[in-house]
């Protein structure tokens, strides 16, 4: 292990970035999730269509060639962009960015499946009785589904966080440096691959056991005041 004690630092800020990268895409897929469940839930056939392209789509393609084709793909695009607005430039993503945006697809993909079972088990009793009031549909999402729904969907939405904090690995191979690209790095310097990886392996455990106790305890906060199933 003597070989790693150098590497401390590169892992402890590889670490940070890894954090970063899992609190980005989370962030923008659970606004993903949450419109794509609220489009799929819509009387509106185009947002219901456009809802299903999206998770099938995202779903269907292996996660590794979606940070993939973000990151090379969008390299084009803003390029070919650049050259129509004039200027003879090659544009790219940065790999953080092009890293959450991936990531945070694919978590908002599976976050809507999530989203919308947690929808359709509120009480519809409740909705009908919010609009007996005169709450407007806007109102009701705001004051009666969606604080349940946050309940509802919590232990779903924090398996697929254990998930997305594994798959932060898969954005190394765009340069970025995170706990693998640092492994990997000092394995190549160090010829000794088994060291970095199995402090690699750890580092990720104890990120997961962190995020499984703040999962436990979002969950008892959310269900407070309800009665415990003691069965």
């Amino acid at each position: 292990m003597e070989t790693v004690l150098p590497y401390a630092n590169l892992f402890l800020l590889g670490t940070l970035m890894t954090i970063r990268l899992a609190l980005g895409a989370l962030a923008l897929g659970l606004v993903l999730g949450l419109l794509g469940a609220t489009a799929k839930l819509s009387q509106d056939p185009l947002a219901r269509a456009l809802a299903e392209i999206y998770t099938r789509i995202v779903r269907g393609i292996p996660e590794l060639l979606v940070v993939l084709l973000i990151y090379f793909g969008s390299a084009v695009a803003l390029t070919r962009l650049a050259e129509l607005l004039g200027f003879d430039r090659y544009v790219e993503l940065s790999p953080y960015v092009a890293g959450v945006l991936a990531l945070g697809l694919m978590f908002g993909a599976y976050a809507t499946e999530v989203f919308r079972g947690a929808i359709l088990a509120v009480p519809k009793g409740q909705i009908e009785a919010a609009r007996a009031y005169g709450m407007g549909p806007w109102l009701t999402f705001r004051r009666i589904t969606l604080p349940q729904v946050w309940r509802l969907a919590l232990p779903g939405l924090g398996n697929l966080f254990l998930v997305l904090m594994k798959d932060t690995a898969l954005v190394s191979v765009i340069g970025l440096g995170e706990i693998m690209w640092v492994s990997k790095i000092g394995a190549e310097n160090t010829k000794n691959a088994i060291a970095f990886y199995f402090v690699a392996s750890l580092i990720y455990l104890a990120l997961t056991v962190v995020t499984m106790r703040g999962q436990f305890h979002l969950e008892a906060w959310a269900n407070r005041g309800l009665p415990r199933d003691t069965r």
